[in-house]
């Protein structure tokens, strides 16, 4: 199995052989080293935790500055379920020449965070007109309904707070891979706004 870690740059549009455009996300990654391997005779699951980015010492409970084992101070610490853990050792640099164009890969991050919103926005509700008497009240819901001993039903579509949550995007295509600058060009777009961290999985 194939894994990476990568923060969202921006969108660009890139030409295949053919001359036909494709969107493509730019995600800007790194080494990620080993930081610990999980087994399942230990920990009950076999996982690999690693370390991703840079932040400064001071900004970094000592547990986990113990934890990391003078590795790195990283930014990020993260998990990938593998089948076979024999091949990772503490330590060990994992780049992403692994990956090659015209693999698919699925790829996870956290949405944008929108806030609180109306039905309108956040379940696309249509809204009430502003004729017979109504005059603020366009963004209202309207009746949600009765018979439940005024309990609001599981389930119901209201508003709240939108967005923040995580997304996992399934067979997307790598369109190319820049050693040289640690760059990932992944067709299509993936959730989250610049600098967001993005797991990648192949």
């Amino acid at each position: 199995m194939k894994f990476t870690l990568g923060t969202k740059q921006n969108m660009t549009q890139v030409f295949d052989e053919k001359g036909l455009v494709h969107p493509a996300t730019i995600l800007s990654t790194g080494e990620l080293v080993v930081v610990q391997v999980k087994t399942k005779e230990t920990d009950g699951y076999n996982a690999v935790q690693v370390g991703f980015g840079d932040r400064k010492e001071k900004n970094i409970s000592k547990p986990v500055l113990g934890h990391m084992k003078k590795l790195g101070n990283f930014r990020f610490l993260r998990e990938f379920r593998v089948e076979d853990t024999s091949k990772f050792k503490v330590g060990d640099k994992i780049e992403i020449s692994d990956f090659i164009a015209g693999d698919l890969v699925s790829v996870s991050a956290t949405s944008k965070g929108k806030g609180y919103q109306s039905v309108i926005k956040r379940h696309g509700f249509k809204g009430q007109p502003r004729s017979h008497g109504q005059k603020h009240s366009e963004n209202a819901p309207g009746s949600i309904g009765g018979g439940l001993r005024n309990k609001v039903p599981k389930a119901m579509r209201m508003a709240g707070r939108m967005g923040a949550d995580k997304i996992t995007i399934k067979n997307l295509v790598i369109l190319g891979v820049d050693k040289d600058n640690n760059q990932l060009l992944i067709n299509g777009a993936i959730p989250g706004k610049r600098g967001t961290l993005v797991e990648v999985l192949g």
